[in-house]
């Protein structure tokens, strides 16, 4: 059954408009002929019915004539034999006396098998009886139909002709029709087969109007050029990466090295193998926030929720990243506890803790609260602040402020983690410089449970 429906959507719509317009001719001519037909049927009854009013006249005026000059006429006694009869007639009985009698007050038409003419095969012939009105006489008139028949089939042969004519005009406006309409989805098909990954700045052709086919383009534009932004992205990120990497990497290598010349001198490869010991460990942190960052990404990033103090935790972490920051860390607010990964959290604290002793803050406040149907952790320093023109992107990875201001040591992943922790937690972020103490504040909004 799949094999007899075409693959192509311009062949199944051409067939679909061609049987629906068949269709849809072949009732409307058949209707058409149904009309014509009871039209022929109409005229005969209004001629058989002026016929007879005329007649009537004649005979209500004691004309002889009347009835003997119509063409098919005959005037019948109450008890059905013929008193006066249409000289074409030639003596011939239209209705037989038990007829004549079955006719009541009103008109009755019927369609009787006669011979008109002598020697003629019998035709059909359709009759009007009505009563005179005087004596029980009963009037009948007649009408050949072979003239309105043979017009019902010349018409009928017109149909036929004509109907294969008007489908097969039809089918090929269709097809022209739809080939027209899909013809800038051709273009469309032919175009986005060409584009490649390598084709980032390339587009699909614009398509005039405002149709659907039109707006399909647009939208496939607009997509295309969203994943060349996201593509750029992601090329950032691995030559970011690589480079992050590479540094870590050539330092090791370079303090194996004199380890390995240095095998005589014990103190001599011990600070070198400390050495590549501190870059191992930091390669190790930038895997995992890198392989954190790629699983927020993909969707992946799971937080196992629990009821979480906030404001304890603020506090425990207070006194574990003091020493380590050589930052005060300064905790306010009531207990707020709500549903929380309370590791992811612990990750939260640690990152903005670091980015504020990067920017050489001494001093840092933690303040944790209620914000209408939201829990708020408000993390500010007095440090120098976020540079203006990286407001707007300190989320992004591997973006760092000035060198000259900032330590060289951190890899521009920690803004980007606080914000992937904080959306796994269906919670928002957000960053200022400013009140309370003059430098950068970070905001972070979670659901309230």
């Amino acid at each position: 059954m799949a094999r007899l429906v075409p693959s192509s959507l311009r062949t199944r719509l051409a067939l679909t408009f061609g049987i629906g317009t068949s269709l849809v001719l072949l009732v409307a001519l058949s209707l058409l002929y149904v009309a014509l037909d009871r039209q022929l049927d109409a005229a005969v009854d209004a001629d058989l019915t002026g016929r007879a009013d005329d007649l009537l006249a004649g005979i209500l005026a004691r004309d002889p004539g009347a009835v003997r000059g119509d063409p098919m006429a005959q005037l019948y006694a109450a008890d059905g034999t013929p008193v006066a009869s249409a000289t074409a007639l030639g003596g011939r009985v239209l209705l037989p006396p038990d007829q004549v009698r079955a006719v009541g007050p009103e008109p009755v038409r019927i369609v009787l098998l006669l011979t008109v003419r002598p020697g003629e095969t019998p035709e059909r012939v359709r009759l009007l009886a009505r009563p005179v009105g005087r004596d029980g006489e009963i009037l009948a008139v007649g009408q050949p139909l072979s003239t309105v028949e043979g017009a019902g089939d010349r018409q009928l042969i017109v149909l036929a002709v004509a109907t294969p004519v008007l489908i097969a005009a039809l089918c090929v406006l269709g097809w022209l029709l739809v080939r027209a309409a899909l013809r800038p989805v051709d273009r469309l098909t032919r175009e986005a087969a060409a584009i490649s990954t390598l084709d980032s700045d390339r587009r699909l052709p614009a398509v005039a109007g405002d149709d659907e086919i039109a707006r399909l383009a647009a939208t496939l534009d607009g997509m295309l050029a969203r994943l060349a932004v996201a593509f750029a992205r992601e090329r950032a990120f691995v030559d970011d990466a690589g480079h992050e990497l590479r540094t870590p990497i050539a330092i090791m290598r370079g303090e194996i090295d004199l380890a390995l010349q240095a095998v005589d001198d014990p103190e001599e490869v011990r600070r070198s193998l400390s050495a590549a010991q501190r870059q191992a460990a930091r390669l190790g942190r930038l895997a995992e926030d890198m392989l954190l960052l790629a699983r927020e990404r993909a969707g992946a990033l799971g937080v196992l929720r629990a009821p979480v103090d906030l404001t304890d935790l603020a506090h425990a972490e207070a006194r574990a990243l003091g020493p380590v920051t050589d930052l005060t860390i300064e905790v306010h607010g009531d207990p707020v506890i709500t549903d929380a990964d309370a590791d992811r959290m612990r990750q939260v604290l640690a990152n903005l803790a670091a980015n504020s002793a990067a920017a050489g803050a001494r001093t840092a406040r933690v303040t944790v609260g209620t914000d209408g149907t939201d829990v708020r952790i408000e993390w500010a320093d007095d440090g120098s602040g976020f540079p203006p023109d990286l407001l707007d992107r300190a989320f992004e990875r591997f973006v760092r402020g000035d060198p000259a201001r900032t330590a060289p040591t951190g890899a521009g992943l920690g803004l980007s983690i606080v914000r992937a922790v904080v959306t796994a937690h269906d919670g928002t972020a957000e960053l200022r410089n400013g009140p309370p103490l003059g430098g950068a504040v970070v905001t972070v909004r979670l659901p309230a449970t």
